[in-house]
């Protein structure tokens, strides 16, 4: 059994324990991390558009000026993802692969899952209540998306009943 959990600061502990909880011991377990590809991309534009304004007169530049940040913000990324699988590998518990992949999010997470037997995913929107709005558009995209079956997590105890949404009204007279 190919299983594929999507790692996501501050949802994966939920993740990792449900693939642990209903995967067999001996599945292959990818853990799969995405930074995506816009952030550090913006923090070059941003300074890109910068050094053209050149430095207010009598001011002497800032230390670090001529440094691009999205190549920081590249480092950092890497970095984090690096320790978010680490941290996840461990709490697994078992062998399983560790996966980064920078790009459009969900469109990554789908194409990992391509050929897998199972995809776990933790919700992503609004957790406050049941009902489409716990899925945020990431998560929607994926669950709309993925090419094997998904197992969806709330990364903490869901809410009760009573937040689901009222049926619609259709007694119009």
């Amino acid at each position: 059994m190919a299983v594929v959990v999507w790692i996501v600061e501050g949802t994966w502990h939920a993740c990792v324990d449900a693939a642990r909880a209903h995967t067999p011991a001996d599945a292959d377990v990818v853990l799969l991390h995405v930074t995506p590809a816009d952030v550090p991309g913006a923090a070059h534009g941003a300074f890109a558009g910068l050094l053209g304004r050149g430095h207010p007169s009598g001011h002497r530049p800032a230390e670090g000026w001529g440094r691009d940040p999205g190549t920081r913000l590249e480092h950092l990324a890497a970095a984090s993802a690096q320790r978010l699988l680490q941290d996840a590998a461990d709490r697994l518990g078992r062998p399983c692969a560790r996966t980064e992949r920078t790009g459009r999010v969900e469109r990554e997470v789908v194409a990992a899952a391509e050929g897998c037997d199972l995809l776990v995913l933790a919700r992503d929107g609004d957790r406050t209540h049941l009902g489409p709005h716990s899925l945020g558009p990431a998560a929607r995209f994926v669950v709309d998306h993925a090419p094997c079956p998904v197992l969806l997590v709330w990364p903490e105890a869901p809410p009760g009943l009573p937040t689901m949404p009222q049926p619609p009204d259709h007694h119009h007279a």
